[in-house]
């Protein structure tokens, strides 16, 4: 099969997860450089997957830290019953298991950079020893009679309305304001679609780097199914997305066949802005393909060179499908 005009970034694409053409992100970067250098406190928020530890890491490594730890905690990953410990650290006896002293999460990042991600989950009590932690720079191991110095820049982060969770008392105030001394937030992958083809080569680089696997790239109609999927589950699911077309793809040139359903089903590209065109559910994917082709051509008066911008692919590869299907195209051009 002839594969279709490969997509590619432009040469200036930077291959970092987190860099990307849009004006979205770029906004983003220029707030973690201007913040980096400083020892403010910050908040990164965003939805699910949209890269914030990427960006504490960001802050980190363009800080006068960066040759010291950075830690990184998921919050909402440990039991509520050690979080305290995974902290603060804890001394011999504390508990019936604690049979040497233990370094918490503070100690580990002394002169760094600690990452505490989904704040939102840890509960008031830990909310009162992280508030405490702040104010005074020093901690208290589990089990401890003193206490400890610590020289930690918190970055922390949440994919919850902190506001929110003030309101409904699962989340303490003064804490809040504690952390919210500079936030950015993230946009959505959605909200960022330029950034998809950049984050789509990255990943298959990668991919390629890992496995030896001779993949060329995507086709165009790939990634015109790509660039027009929601990714609820943000970067995070692109990355997958991308690992495992390149798994499945057979040839150079990853196909929309390749793509997980929800996106070859759902990411037909849009005729209209705001509205996607519907099909009988029993159609083959020819008679799919002939109506799709048939429909964008009509709502495009015929012109040859709109549709197959509409459509993600080449004129020469439109004008060979309107010839296999007898479809009338070509009579108006740009």
């Amino acid at each position: 099969m002839e594969p279709e005009k490969e997509i590619h970034p432009s040469d200036d694409a930077q291959s970092e997860y987190i860099v990307g053409a849009s004006d979205e992100m770029k906004r983003v970067l220029r707030l973690a450089e201007k913040i980096a250098p400083t020892e403010t406190t910050v908040l990164l928020t965003g939805e699910s997957g949209t890269g914030k530890e990427k960006v504490a890491r960001y802050i980190h490594l363009n800080s006068a830290r960066a040759t010291r730890p950075f830690v990184a905690v998921n919050a909402a990953a440990i039991p509520e019953g050690l979080i305290e410990s995974e902290l603060f650290g804890h001394v011999r006896g504390a508990f019936t298991d604690a049979r040497d002293r233990k370094r918490g999460f503070f100690e580990m990042a002394d002169g760094g950079t600690l990452f505490l991600d989904e704040i939102a989950e840890t509960s008031l009590s830990v909310q009162v020893r992280l508030l405490r932690a702040l104010q005074d720079r020093e901690i208290r191991p589990v089990g401890s009679d003193s206490t400890l110095k610590v020289n930690v820049r918190i970055v922390a982060a949440t994919n919850r309305d902190l506001r929110q969770a003030i309101a409904d008392g699962s989340f303490r105030e003064d804490l809040f304001y504690r952390l919210n001394v500079f936030r950015i937030l993230l946009p959505a992958l959605r909200d960022r679609k330029k950034d998809i083809p950049f984050l789509a080569e990255y990943f298959l680089r990668l991919f390629i780097d890992r496995t030896g696997r001779n993949l060329k790239g995507f086709t165009e109609r790939a990634m015109s199914m790509m660039l027009n999927y929601g990714y609820p589950g943000n970067v995070r699911e692109l990355e997958n997305a991308v690992e495992r077309s390149a798994t499945l793809a057979e040839g150079g040139w990853i196909q929309p066949a390749d793509l997980p359903p929800e996106i070859s089903e759902g990411g037909l590209p849009l005729l209209t802005e705001g509205t996607v065109e519907t099909f009988p559910d029993d159609l083959t994917l020819e008679e799919l393909e002939k109506r799709y082709i048939e429909r964008v051509l009509d709502k495009l008066g015929g012109n040859m060179t709109h549709a197959a911008k509409s459509l993600g692919i080449s004129r020469s590869t439109l004008w060979r499908k309107v010839n296999k299907y007898g479809l009338k195209g070509g009579d108006v051009e740009a």
